[in-house]
């Protein structure tokens, strides 16, 4: 009887867990709905761009919950199967920018990561994604963007975001830079307590290493 009642407890736990994990979606899914409305109203290109920006966001946040909440597995989610949907509804966002001219290839193996390094980690692939969608394809330039997530033999996570774009401006120091996007970047880097390396010449490559722990301060440059 006393096993009886721990599992129906467990099973309890895991309806509500399922329930919370579709309500957080839900809401953030409402907000991401809100922002592409008012974004609507706007005459500005500038100010259409940081609404478009903010929705994706919030929408890369949502999709960690969705996934979660389909999974068998509540507290992890499938990064592989996330960075295909994630990396699809950018494509999606920025496709009067690209034009059908740029194309993606994911390669990312079945890897299981918890909330908190799948949230901050999905945030960054965001951000990177979205500044190659935004800048490494000018003028109607064709390229393809390449983004890899593995994990070799329990060592430490390695993402890699690459282009075959522009390429970073001269002169750049995206150590020190005010961009939001760049900011952000570092900061979910120390979240992750991982390492951040750029290469910008001959298009742009990111390289993103982090290990299980996280949330206790990192290095990046």
């Amino acid at each position: 009887r006393a096993e009886e009642r721990v599992r129906a407890s467990l099973r309890e736990k895991e309806v509500l867990l399922k329930e919370v994990h579709h309500r957080v979606k839900n809401n953030l899914q409402v907000i991401s709905s809100l922002l592409n409305l008012q974004s609507r109203s706007l005459r500005d290109p500038g100010a259409v761009e940081v609404f478009r920006e903010s929705q994706n966001r919030v929408r890369s946040l949502a999709l960690v919950h969705e996934r979660l909440y389909r999974s068998a597995d509540l507290a992890r989610v499938d990064f592989g199967e996330y960075l295909r949907n994630l990396v699809s509804s950018l494509f999606a966002s920025y496709s009067p920018l690209v034009r059908g001219g740029v194309g993606y290839e994911i390669d990312a193996g079945e890897t299981f990561l918890g909330v908190d390094l799948a949230i901050p980690c999905g945030l960054v692939v965001n951000e990177l994604v979205s500044n190659a969608l935004k800048h490494a394809f000018p003028g109607g330039r064709q390229g393809k963007i390449l983004i890899s997530f593995q994990r070799s033999d329990g060592g430490p996570y390695m993402l890699r975001v690459k282009d075959d774009g522009v390429g970073l401006p001269p002169g750049l120091d995206l150590a020190n830079t005010e961009t939001l996007g760049f900011q952000l970047v570092h900061t979910l880097t120390e979240q992750l307590a991982g390492t951040l390396e750029w290469k910008g010449e001959g298009g742009t490559e990111f390289t993103l290493t982090f290990g299980d722990g996280g949330l206790d301060g990192g290095k990046h440059g």
